[in-house]
């Protein structure tokens, strides 16, 4: 007997146990009943793998699926629930108004946690290191940061004009140079002056990597994490985070050697992240991603859309007709336009907005998500759900955006012609994780529409039709190779427009 009671009790503590259990997931799985019941509607999937995501231009699909189940919807994907925006109310009330809620981001093991070493702030889960390297990117780009580095932007489009006037076939790379040669100016301090830089193509290559990485479906890993454990399974992911921690960390030892050495080194972000290192509590490591996530931050995007400017320039010639005309009243052939015009160029500010609306770079917006039940109308959003803004379908809200997919920068015109105030796309993002590099990639794509507009009169080649929905699959897209004509439009030859632009931006 006396040793049976131990026994009985043992057993007896292991049964409570097996039976708090039990009641844990009867609770966990009644809950997740009523609030499956509660979910938006959506298409129906396979019971155990869930929807099937295209893994190029889901975006699209998603626009699809919001005409048929409506402005909000749900999928699954294996046991994550996803809860997509489609429409511009919604995304106002849910993405918006909840962005409190909403700061945080879903496990990435692929992009996130492998690729990026958990460091790049895109994908960063919300917490203290985001904080600090959130604190730390607002610090240098906020607008009022941003409108000093107005004249190495000018003197970055330039070159990109100049770049336009030697070679006008390959205008794709030199948006791609003239964005990256920026953020290496602004992070480092250096200046690139070839797209064929080793630097300026390794950082295109980190980017490219990246974007392939984020299409949904591509790492199934981040569906069904029990992956991680398959040996060689993520080491693509692990060499390509080797190359970009390499690269980032050789750049601003540059730096820091430069400053040891009592050189006289310009004013960048690496710089300001290396004096005040210990003050914002970063880790080397940190720190060299932090300056290298300046590239995504504005070189990706701001490249893309420079090239969907000159695309729907070349497909829509009545647009590109205003904006001649509203540069000639106001600016005049023999001088060109500055930052210092904008306010009174609102016509190219339009055709700017209607870029960043009608073909957006990030188009399928990046998965948020929620800390706490969120109730929107009737349905309701679980806590861990990953709620997505799709960018493409928002910018396509008819009741918003009527006839949306013609590009027409009118739209964000008042019958005077004045820019609309109340009018938006959300081409950068929503919430607290709205991208930290819009303000550089908003003024970059200003400048440059307004400089090639000035000197060029872009034209559709009729021997290569230029297909407007063709794009490639990865999470930034970028227009695939196009063919347009660029004539001289302030000057009667290309060196005529060179002579201009001689000294802008020096």
């Amino acid at each position: 007997m006396d040793t049976l009671w131990p026994l009985l009790a043992k057993h007896s503590t292991i049964a409570a146990v097996a039976l708090c259990l039990a009641l844990v997931g009867l609770i966990h799985k009644y809950r997740s009943r009523s609030l499956k019941s509660l979910l938006p509607p959506g298409p129906p999937g396979h019971p155990i793998l869930g929807n099937a995501i295209p893994t190029a231009f889901a975006y699209r699909k998603f626009e699809e699926w919001t005409k048929q189940y409506g402005p909000v919807f749900a999928l699954r994907q294996g046991f994550q629930t996803v809860v997509v925006i489609g429409r511009m109310q919604a995304a106002v009330e849910i993405m918006e108004k909840e962005g409190a809620a909403l700061v945080d981001r879903p496990l990435s093991i692929s992009a996130g946690e492998t690729l990026s070493g958990g460091m790049r702030v895109l994908l960063t889960p919300a917490g203290e290191r985001f904080k600090k390297m959130r604190r730390a990117l607002h610090a240098h780009l906020q607008p009022k940061i941003v409108a000093s580095y107005s004249p190495v932007l000018m003197s970055k489009a330039r070159q990109h004009i100049i770049d336009l006037i030697e070679d006008p076939e390959q205008h794709q790379d030199h948006a791609k140079r003239y964005s990256a040669s920026v953020v290496m100016a602004l992070a480092y301090g250096r200046h690139p002056k070839s797209y064929h830089d080793p630097d300026v193509q390794a950082v295109n290559r980190c980017l490219t990597r990246l974007g392939n990485t984020l299409r949904p479906g591509v790492w199934r890993v981040d569906v069904y994490p029990f992956l991680r454990y398959v040996p060689g399974y993520l080491k693509e992911l692990k060499d390509g985070h080797a190359e970009e921690l390499a690269l980032f960390k050789r750049q601003l030892n540059e730096v820091k050697k430069a400053i040891d050495g009592g050189e006289e080194v310009p004013q960048s972000f690496g710089k300001y992240l290396l004096e005040r290192q210990a003050e914002l509590e970063l880790s080397d490591d940190e720190t060299a991603y932090l300056a290298g996530s300046m590239f995504g931050a504005g070189s990706d995007t701001t490249a893309s859309a420079i090239s969907i400017g000159i695309l729907a320039a070349a497909c829509y010639p009545e647009a590109q007709r205003r904006v001649h005309e509203e540069l000639d009243q106001v600016i005049g052939k023999g001088k060109a336009p500055t930052f210092s015009d904008q306010h009174m160029l609102p016509q190219t500010m339009a055709f700017v907005l209607e870029t960043l609306r009608w073909r957006p770079v990030s188009a399928g917006g990046f998965a948020h998500k929620a800390t706490k039940d969120i109730v929107w109308q009737n349905y309701v959003i679980p806590k861990g759900t990953a709620v997505i803004g799709n960018i493409w379908a928002i910018g396509r809200d008819p009741e918003y955006f009527p006839d949306p997919e013609r590009f027409n920068p009118q739209r964000w015109l008042t019958a005077d012609g004045k820019l609309k105030e109340d009018m938006k796309s959300y081409p950068f993002g929503f919430g607290r994780r709205i991208c930290p590099g819009q303000h550089i990639a908003a003024a970059s794509v200003f400048i440059n529409t307004a400089l090639v507009h000035w000197a060029f009169n872009i034209k559709a080649d009729p021997k290569s039709p230029i297909d407007e929905l063709a794009f490639t699959e990865s999470a930034n897209t970028h227009p695939l190779p196009f063919k347009v004509i660029l004539e001289p439009r302030v000057a009667s030859t290309r060196e005529g427009i060179r002579d201009l632009i001689e000294d802008y931006g020096l």
